[in-house]
């Protein structure tokens, strides 16, 4: 390529359950705009490797936690300025696309589908297009058709995020500078749903046959490899796992694709929660027994908002606080959305007296508000995710409220309020498996089957628009078709039987 390339960089996502009450709004994705967008990347720093090799071109990248489905202005008046922004630039060479892949929209089945289609409209065929993905993602025939070079995360939880936007920015910028066109896409669907909290690859199997992506990505003639777990709490017929191979020798790319499914398919019966597994009343008889270690994390996992539940779901709190041992333990409960909540924080002050029933504002499908009577004990505003804080004091149990959904998944979450998650007994939290600073901090932890939107017993959410047949829900009295479908190039059109 004579001239430096021109890329734009846009990318919009999100991971949504279709099991949860509410909606996600517009405002929930935080957009980075312009030259904003470098900031939500460590690898286009001025002048550095990545920045000097072409002419970039940010328009808009929005990423909004895990909720409920997005609704459908939201995500017209998201797509609809993206989609402006790229055609502001005129012809250009190439596009990173930054997605999550699980994004579900009222009125839609394949939302990230819909997306590329329209840029697709904007920019035209001819740009290449370099997608990351989270592996929770669900990728449709047309996504991959869309697409040209297509990865996502290999580790559960997501330490390699960054690592993942890179690689697929550096392989795209590769592409490019070679002048090879575009590569050959290998897609094979393979019939399993499994929620995240069964698949990390802190444990086996997904351990090991994560481990083999990068081996198959070195061979001659390969240029990625990608295994999709597929998104587990949307009821979509796109939600399945899928391996996807591209590169230029097509016997290499078809078999290794192939590889990879078997070996994926083979060990479907041996994947098992990530860590112990109780329900609530266990796992809090666990947490209070005599001689506990501390502090000990419990997993509402149930509501977790970094799955897509609604979060303000009540039930593991009302059983905290009528739990007699619980009540007499240092606990933190991170957390509870509820707007009016804040403002009556804010109304009495530091050191106030409480009295207001919470939460269950959006979710009281399981339980209504919890009466909370207590002293406020920290007020903080500003909280990009939050937007505000406090934390109300019920006896030694603080319970931390929000004015918006946050996840709680670093320490500096909790110093920041004056808690001390480390020098506490029990740490409730709504999440699934732990992320990395809280499982470093846990002197142990309890992985609690709770209900909610995103419950763990798939079974009992009750799918009804799934491919079927799909393991856990049904037997295969033979082995499912693992042959590899050829998704064409997005210059070329996708075949009906595919789309």
């Amino acid at each position: 390529m004579p001239h430096s390339p021109r890329i734009a960089i846009a990318g919009l996502g999100t991971e949504s359950s279709t099991f949860s009450l509410g909606r996600t709004d517009a405002e929930a994705f935080h957009p980075y705009r312009g030259e904003g967008v470098y900031d939500f990347y460590d690898f286009f720093e001025e002048g550095g490797p990545v920045r000097s090799r072409a002419e970039w071109l940010p328009t808009m990248v929005g990423k909004a936690i895990s909720g409920p489905r997005v609704a459908a202005e939201a995500y017209r008046e998201l797509s609809a300025e993206l989609l402006e922004r790229l055609a502001a630039l005129g012809p250009i060479d190439a596009l990173y696309l930054d997605l999550h892949g699980a994004m579900s929209v009222e009125g839609m089945d394949d939302a990230e589908g819909d997306l590329i289609t329209r840029i697709r409209a904007v920019i035209g065929r001819r740009p290449l297009v370099s997608a990351s993905m989270d592996l929770h993602g669900n990728v449709s025939p047309v996504l991959a058709h869309a697409s040209d070079l297509i990865t996502c995360y290999r580790m559960a939880p997501h330490e390699d995020a960054m690592l993942t936007k890179r690689r697929a920015v550096t392989k795209l910028l590769d592409r490019l500078e070679s002048q090879r066109g575009r590569p050959l896409k290998a897609w094979i669907p393979v019939p399993v749903l499994l929620p995240g909290e069964k698949t990390s690859t802190r444990v086996e199997p997904a351990r090991s046959l994560y481990a083999r992506v990068p081996e198959v990505e070195a061979r001659p003639g390969v240029v990625d490899a990608a295994i999709w777990i597929g998104y587990a709490w949307a009821d979509e017929p796109r939600c399945h796992a899928v391996v996807m191979v591209t590169g230029d020798d097509a016997g290499v790319v078809g078999s290794s694709a192939e590889e990879l499914a078997r070996a994926f398919w083979s060990v479907r019966d041996e994947f098992d929660f990530v860590g112990p597994t109780a329900s609530f009343e266990e796992a809090l008889d666990r947490a209070t027994a005599e001689g506990a270690a501390a502090p000990f994390f419990l997993s509402d996992s149930g509501d977790n908002p970094t799955a897509g539940g609604s979060g303000d779901t009540t039930w593991a709190l009302h059983r905290i606080l009528a739990h007699e041992r619980a009540r007499e333990r240092r606990v933190i409960y991170a957390s509870i959305p509820d707007p009016g909540a804040i403002e009556e924080a804010c109304r009495v002050g530091l050191g106030g007296r409480f009295h207001r029933a919470v939460g269950a504002l959006v979710d009281d499908t399981h339980a209504g508000p919890v009466q909370l009577d207590g002293i406020v004990t920290a007020l903080r505003e500003g909280d990009r995710l939050a937007g505000d804080e406090a934390v109300v004091a019920v006896g030694s149990v603080s319970v931390v409220l929000t004015r918006h959904r946050k996840p709680y998944h670093l320490e500096r979450d909790f110093t920041q309020l004056g808690l001390d998650p480390r020098g506490s007994d029990i740490v409730v939290v709504k999440i699934g498996y732990l992320e990395p600073q809280l499982h470093d901090m846990a002197a142990d932890w309890i992985l609690a089957l709770t209900p909610g939107g995103v419950d763990q017993d798939l079974v009992r959410l009750g799918h009804r628009r799934i491919r079927r047949p799909m393991h856990p829900y049904d037997a295969f009295p033979t082995d499912p078709d693992l042959r590899v479908r050829w998704i064409p190039a997005a210059d070329l059109p996708l075949p009906e039987g595919l789309a």
